[in-house]
């Protein structure tokens, strides 16, 4: 078993994605590629099987090909804000607890969202917003870049090993692996590829992340399962 990166006497921040991790909104995508897809007579089943894995100007050239993908774009994210205004919104347990409890200044959100639906969702959800927000609109590379966690720390003044990753996503992981920090997945019934530590869920995981941003040191891996790393 590998250990985590070293862990320095310096205050420690936590990192958090959003979509899966803090707030459940698989109800939500499934429905707004639905109706996307129904806009363009396509298999709705397929456009979600395709979107799930690929960014949307992808699924775009997957599935629609023929159509201007600007245009497919923008009917995408007329229908995501619709959803933000409208839709049925749940914080996953845990949530309220560790943000609320965590210091100001100790943590951030990194989203390949966009941070006005990020606010629309949280105000929802009753879930408070940080001082550091990197969304879509923040880098030029996205996740699995190590891009938006490398300048979510550098907004919080905080190195990269000092920064631990919440995340449930493969390519979340993996941008936070090559940004040198520690990364814990929720969430996910079987560990993501690369994460130091597995929680099925985020309320298993309240503990230890309080525990990490205010030890000078994480004291042993109780109440999950340690992964090892390749």
């Amino acid at each position: 078993m590998t250990s985590e990166p070293s862990q320095s006497g310096a205050a420690r921040y936590v990192l958090f994605d959003v979509d899966g991790t803090l707030i459940d909104a698989v109800d939500n995508q499934r429905l707004v590629w639905r109706t996307w897809a129904e806009r363009y007579g396509l298999d709705p089943d397929e456009v979600y099987r395709v979107a799930l894995r690929t960014r949307p100007m992808e699924t775009f050239a997957q599935v629609a090909p023929d159509q201007d993908p600007e245009e497919c774009l923008a009917a995408l994210h007329e229908l995501e804000d619709d959803d933000v205004r409208s839709g049925a919104y749940t914080a996953f347990d845990g949530a309220s607890e560790l943000l609320s409890t965590l210091r100001p200044g100790s943590w951030a959100l990194v989203t390949s969202n966009y941070e006005h639906r990020v606010r629309g969702r949280f105000a929802r959800t009753g879930l408070p917003v940080p001082e550091v927000l990197v969304d879509a609109a923040a880098v030029e590379e996205g996740k699995p870049s190590p891009v938006p966690y490398l300048q979510a720390a550098a907004r919080l003044g905080a190195e990269p090993e000092d920064c631990l990753v919440i995340e449930d996503a493969p390519s979340g992981v993996e941008s936070g692996l090559r940004a040198g920090m520690t990364v814990w997945g929720v969430n996910t019934p079987a560990a993501v590829d690369g994460v130091h530590r597995h929680f099925g869920s985020l309320s298993e995981a309240v503990r230890d992340v309080l525990a990490f941003v205010s030890g000078p040191r994480l004291h042993g891996l109780e109440g999950s399962a340690a992964v090892e790393r390749s």
